[in-house]
Parts: C-alpha cells; sequence; structure tokens
C-alpha cells in the first residue's frame, strides 16, 4: 500500500487558491444610509476597496428614460463600463452630459440609441435633456471592485465579498460640492456583515421639480465640475 503526502509547498498553493476562489466568496454587506437626522437616503453610492485588490471587468449597463426622468436616477458602474441610454417616453429625448469625466450628446431620438456610451474615467458625470430641464441623472464612475445604490428605505446589499477588511467610499448627489465620503473602514467576516453609515448632506430647499426645472441642471453640473477641479 502506498501512502501519499502532499509537500509543504503544494499544500499552501492549494490553500492560497481556494481561499481567492470567487465560489467561496459568499460574505454579503447588508447597510442602510441615512442622513444626519437619521432619515433614510435613497440614490447614495456605496463603493468597497478590499484587502485582495480584486479587479472587476467592466459591464454593461443601463439608463432609461421614463416619464420624462432619468431611470434609475443614480448609476452606479465600474470605470470602463459600456451603457445603454434607451429612450422608453413616446416623445424624443436629448441627452447630455458636460462632465469632465464624460462629456457626450445624444441628438433628439427615440428608442435605442446604436451605440452605448463608455465612461472610461472615474467621477460623477451629470445627465441632463437639451428639451426637458427639469431631468436630471447621475452616473456614478468609480475605480473600488464592489458597489451598489441604496433604494428608497436607504437599504443596500452588497454581494459576493471575500472576508477582510474593507475601505468604504459614500455618495449621494447632495453631499456638500458633491464630493465622496470616505466611510469607516469595516470588517467583512465569512458570515457576513450589517452597517449604518451617516453622510453629510448638503441642504437644500424641498422645492418641486417643476419649480426647480430652470437651474435643476445647471446646479449640479456646477458641482460636479467643482469635484473634477479638486
Amino acid at each position: 500500500m502506498t501512502t501519499h503526502f502532499l509537500n509543504p509547498l503544494r499544500t499552501a498553493v492549494l490553500g492560497v487558491f481556494c481561499a481567492l476562489s470567487p465560489v467561496l466568496w459568499a460574505a454579503s454587506l447588508q447597510a442602510e444610509l441615512v442622513d444626519a437626522q437619521g432619515q433614510p437616503l435613497a440614490n447614495a453610492v456605496l463603493t468597497l476597496r478590499g484587502p485582495l485588490g480584486a479587479e472587476a471587468a467592466p459591464a454593461k449597463a443601463i439608463m432609461d428614460q421614463q416619464a420624462q426622468q432619468f431611470v434609475p436616477n443614480v448609476l452606479a458602474v465600474r470605470t470602463g463600463t459600456s451603457v445603454a441610454f434607451p429612450n422608453s417616453d413616446n416623445i424624443r429625448h436629448h441627452v447630455y452630459s458636460f462632465s469632465p469625466a464624460k462629456r457626450f450628446e445624444l441628438r433628439l431620438y427615440q428608442g435605442t440609441p446604436s451605440e452605448p456610451v463608455q465612461f472610461d474615467k472615474p467621477g460623477v458625470v451629470v445627465l441632463g435633456c437639451n428639451i426637458h430641464d427639469w431631468m436630471v441623472g447621475y452616473v456614478y464612475i468609480t475605480d473600488d471592485p464592489w458597489f451598489a445604490v441604496s433604494d428608497a428605505q436607504g437599504k443596500l446589499n452588497v454581494e459576493q465579498l471575500p472576508a477582510g477588511r474593507y475601505a468604504v467610499t459614500l455618495w449621494h448627489p447632495q453631499t456638500p460640492q458633491m464630493l465622496p465620503q470616505p466611510g469607516a473602514e469595516l470588517q467583512v467576516t465569512a458570515s457576513g456583515a450589517q452597517q449604518r453609515f451617516v453622510l453629510d448632506m448638503q441642504a437644500t430647499a424641498n422645492a418641486a421639480p417643476a419649480a426647480a426645472a430652470p437651474s435643476a441642471f445647471g446646479d449640479a453640473f456646477k458641482k460636479a465640475t467643482r469635484d473634477a477641479a479638486q
């Protein structure tokens, strides 16, 4: 009878392989994002940079136009992602951005433009419609491998995380100067993590969209431009 033994080097290599295997990345983060008064924040972005330096391949995403609004209002994507801009309304839209992170223009159209737009630099892109001034949307482009956007209750989930320590970044369209904010470092165990994050928000009037229409895009664009300059 022959007995086989694994040498120490092979054992170590196998251990590293198993530790890095995506199949074992089963942990998740359940987060709640609120303002200083404890009110839930919808459309807030949370990104994570972890200990393994994992690199996620750029993907494809969609920013739709429904009922003369951008849907979703905030879209978070990985740097290099191509975004399609379908128009689901029965009227034409003219989508554009003057933001330094990505300048582009999709002239009056219905349906779906033939080519998506690639967002190849990290930053904040403010979207507008040249026909409907109240239409304002945001694309948040990040180099971080993991990210999510909060729902109407200020909650989000980030799935398939390897256990370890993460640097957290937070963003919302109403953060001061529209700048990302560092969150506290987060320890994720194999069983996952739960965390509440508080964002500093810039005071804003609770005006109806129609009342804010003439300046909505301009104000958002100015904030994004200051972001890029710093």
